[in-house]
């Protein structure tokens, strides 16, 4: 029987031949490589998938010796009674769009024409269930041409793609779960998921915070619950989440600025069973023109919220747009002040908190990392929020993490979790900053978190313990009285040490010290008629 180790050792293997190939023909880390990389990669798994799911429905074609050439003897109204049965994270194709059925044309004149042709096809005909869309309702379908993107002897590009995805199948792996998959989106992405200066920073939370964040969330047994992410990137905390409540259980709500982004978590819902939200998310600008809104206009409200935005980015352009009516109380803070030297160090994730509090739901859930400086702020923005956070009893706790948790930024950070469900306080506040192992990753240092030191954060902060040096649980007035500070830090007991002594050796101490007080005196007077010697001196002079 074939281990879960080796379905992982096949799969990466087959991501490092599509790199390959793409090194091959002139795109090794070329800015189109990922959209090559992860398309291809995507085909091979709807491929799969499908006659998964055929074979399942039909037994006599799992049995056949060729179940494609049983399949072809099909009419098509057998054809398109199977379809129909299909389940809704399974894609619609046709016998001349297998991978197999290409593999077999490989050989004709104008192949890459048949290959880009094959997959536009595919992408148009399920372009209802596996669109993204964008803020202005265009639909960003599966695939584009990946041919374009060579310059020269595309055919020969499109057989070489053709005949690595031949000799190996998903369809042993698709029992496996949620770790599985998420090591291999790791793996695919992990060499396109840089900050290659754009405007909005993709930040690819790492799995330690993810799972922390999802672990604090999910408490207790969900149903048909909304989940959220203002900020999604490719992805990593909202498959965190879906997981801990189960993905037949939440749909998924996300916007994100960045195509690359939106493309990355399709992808990530795809290889994570939450097909049936991918018409949730949308390419767009979430601060200035969020998406998601009820039959009535209003903002559409979600039970779990989770976020890691962008700490800072220059939006000058439309912080007067931001000025309307509707803005102000979702923005009860005011904007951020726009620097004069540096623009792009305007502080944009205060925007996404006041968002994301919004946004949340009667009894719904929040967790949003923030730069550690928010927790203590004493002015302007992160302080109204702050306040705001106690004075409506919305504060679930804050968990202060280890600098380097994020290999990518040299800021640290804190997770702050939102509860409107929280009104009596037993609020959390955690310094977990010293736990964690220092390694270099590049260039760069970073902490890692064992899963023991994971497990010790989530279970602390759900069972609400306080402990010394670690965690205080407060009232919201508790908190009140320390200037609404988040800080674990501030509400520790200051420890003064006693030491036993006699009484002789009391009176010898306080004798030694006034015998260095005495001398110290003396000296200085000493010291004081030499420069006022000096001063008269310079006086005659």
């Amino acid at each position: 029987m074939t281990t879960t180790a080796t379905f992982e050792r096949q799969t990466k293997a087959l991501i490092d031949d599509l790199k390959s190939v793409c090194a091959n023909y002139g795109l090794g880390n070329d800015g189109n490589e990922f959209k090559i990389i992860t398309q291809v990669f995507l085909y091979k798994f709807l491929n799969d998938k499908f006659v998964h799911e055929i074979k399942r429905l039909e037994p006599k074609l799992a049995k056949a010796e060729n179940w494609e050439v049983e399949l072809k003897k099909y009419s098509p109204n057998d054809y398109e009674m199977l379809m129909m049965q299909l389940s809704e994270s399974t894609a619609h194709l046709k016998p001349k769009q297998f991978i197999s059925s290409l593999f077999e044309r490989q050989n004709e004149a104008n192949f890459a024409e048949i290959f880009d042709t094959t997959l536009l096809e595919i992408a148009k005909e399920n372009s209802d269930i596996f669109s993204v869309v964008t803020e202005g309702g265009e639909k960003i379908v599966l695939f584009e041409n990946i041919s374009k993107y060579v310059t020269d002897k595309r055919d020969d590009f499109c057989k070489a793609i053709i005949n690595k995805l031949i000799g190996f199948s998903f369809e042993n792996i698709f029992h496996e779960k949620f770790d599985f998959y998420a090591t291999i989106f790791e793996y695919l992405i992990s060499d396109y998921n840089t900050n290659s200066g754009g405007k909005y920073a993709e930040y690819f939370t790492p799995h330690a915070v993810a799972k922390i964040m999802a672990s604090c969330l999910v408490t207790q047994v969900e149903k048909d619950v909304t989940c959220y992410d203002p900020s999604a990137g490719s992805g990593t905390l909202l498959m965190n989440l879906a997981h801990a409540i189960g993905e037949d259980k939440c749909t998924i709500y996300s916007q994100d600025i960045s195509q690359k982004s939106s493309n990355l978590l399709r992808l990530n819902l795809i290889l994570n069973d939450l097909v049936h939200s991918i018409p949730n998310i949308v390419k767009g600008n979430t601060i200035l023109e969020p998406y998601h809104k009820d039959a009535n206009g209003k903002l559409k409200q979600f039970d779990f919220i989770v976020s890691n935005p962008p700490f800072k980015l220059d939006f000058s352009d439309y912080v007067a747009d931001l000025d309307t009516k509707e803005n102000h109380d979702r923005f009860f803070a005011g904007m951020p002040n726009v620097p004069k030297a540096k623009k792009e160090g305007m502080a944009i994730y205060p925007l996404f908190i006041q968002h994301i509090m919004h946004t949340l739901s009667a009894k719904g859930k929040a967790a949003i990392v923030v730069p550690t400086g928010f927790i203590t702020a004493q002015s302007g923005i992160e302080r109204k929020i702050r306040e705001r956070l106690v004075e409506q009893k919305m504060l679930r706790g804050v968990i202060s993490m280890p600098s380097n948790i994020f290999a990518t930024t040299g800021t640290n950070v804190s997770i702050l979790f939102i509860d409107n469900a929280n009104k009596k306080g037993n609020i959390v506040l955690m310094d977990a900053s010293k736990l964690g192992t220092t390694v270099k990753e590049g260039k760069n240092q970073k902490t890692l978190l064992s899963q023991d030191e994971e497990q010790k954060i989530i279970n602390t902060f759900n069972n609400h313990e306080a402990i010394e040096d670690f965690t205080v649980v407060l009232s919201y007035d508790q908190i009140k009285e320390k200037n609404y500070s988040f800080s674990a830090g501030q509400y520790f007991e200051v420890k003064i040490e006693y030491t036993d002594i006699t009484k002789s050796e009391f009176e010898a101490k306080m004798n030694s010290f006034k015998s260095n007080l005495d001398s110290l005196f003396a000296e200085s007077k000493t010291l004081e008629k030499e420069i006022q010697k000096q001063l008269e001196g310079l006086k005659y002079e």
